[in-house]
């Protein structure tokens, strides 16, 4: 990638266009498992895997800790290897990681040494663009999560939601594909979350990403996916997936909203208590 020209990176100059949506998957995962061993023992993290995401998709994994959701994100992300299955991007098996793919995680884990733009330009570096080129992507990247005048600015002197959205920035920076997002949100505070909310509705709106976003809160994941997949512990599985129709943007107040997460908690709960009694082997 050392010397990709402008015309390998069509999308990565000029305006942010969007990614055309085809009609096939962007993501397809069939059979994925994971078991660890750890001291001679074998722990089964996640039961075998069968799942489909659409491109353009805004898919949620939703369910307690524990329970693999998190796993499952870095088998898609190419970061972990799973005990069975496949998974397939844009129709290519995955087989480690890929610029197709980007995980961002609770932690922004950013280069605290490089200020704001050169954070955001750091994958374009690796990539060989020019320095023409990569100013005009990260002022892109700026005014879409709205941290013009913070261009020099270094990651200590930023607020969690500024450093979220430079994190955001970086990923999006490289144009990927699918957005993978490890509860993003989890460390700050309400208000904070509610406004990133907003702006991450809008930036997928404005690019048309695939995003597979893993929480642990049900309102989050309503007022985000267009599909919450809930998965129950011990091991992880998928318990049941919604449907979300409900008109964007969206509000947690909004009392169709409260309706369908209370719906959701519901089922949690109820795969919660049966993971339990199976577990203390009171399951029937």
């Amino acid at each position: 990638m050392a010397n990709a020209s402008t015309s390998q990176h069509p999308k990565l100059v000029g305006e942010f266009t969007q990614l055309p949506v085809s009609g096939g998957h962007s993501l397809r995962i069939q059979g994925v498992s994971k078991t660890f061993t750890n001291g001679g023992r074998s722990v089964e993290a996640l039961r075998p895997i069968d799942l489909e995401i659409m491109a353009g998709e805004f898919a949620c994994f939703l369910g307690p800790s524990g329970c693999g959701k998190s796993t499952l994100l870095s088998i898609i992300a190419g970061l972990e290897s799973a005990s069975s299955g496949k998974v397939w991007a844009n129709e290519k098996e995955v087989t480690g990681p890929g610029t197709d793919r980007i995980l961002l995680f609770q932690e922004a884990a950013l280069f605290p040494w490089l200020d704001v733009q050169q954070n955001i330009e750091f994958g374009l570096r690796l990539a060989g663009l020019s320095a023409h080129q990569r100013a005009a992507i990260v002022a892109k990247m700026i005014k879409m999560v709205h941290l013009q005048g913070f261009e020099r600015s270094y990651i200590h002197q930023l607020s969690g939601g500024m450093r979220q959205r430079v994190a955001i920035a970086r990923a999006l920076a490289i144009n990927p594909a699918i957005l993978l997002m490890d509860e993003p949100f989890g460390a700050l505070d309400a208000l904070t979350r509610d406004r990133l909310h907003s702006e991450l509705e809008s930036i997928w709106s404005a690019t048309n990403k695939t995003i597979v976003f893993v929480t642990h809160n049900v309102r989050e994941a309503v007022a985000l996916g267009d599909r919450v997949i809930v998965f129950a512990p011990r091991p992880g599985h998928i318990l049941r997936e919604f449907r979300i129709d409900l008109p964007r943007p969206r509000s947690l107040e909004n009392h169709q909203l409260v309706d369908q997460a209370a719906e959701i908690l519901q089922v949690l709960k109820s795969g919660l208590t049966a993971s339990e009694e199976d577990e203390s082997g009171t399951g029937h």
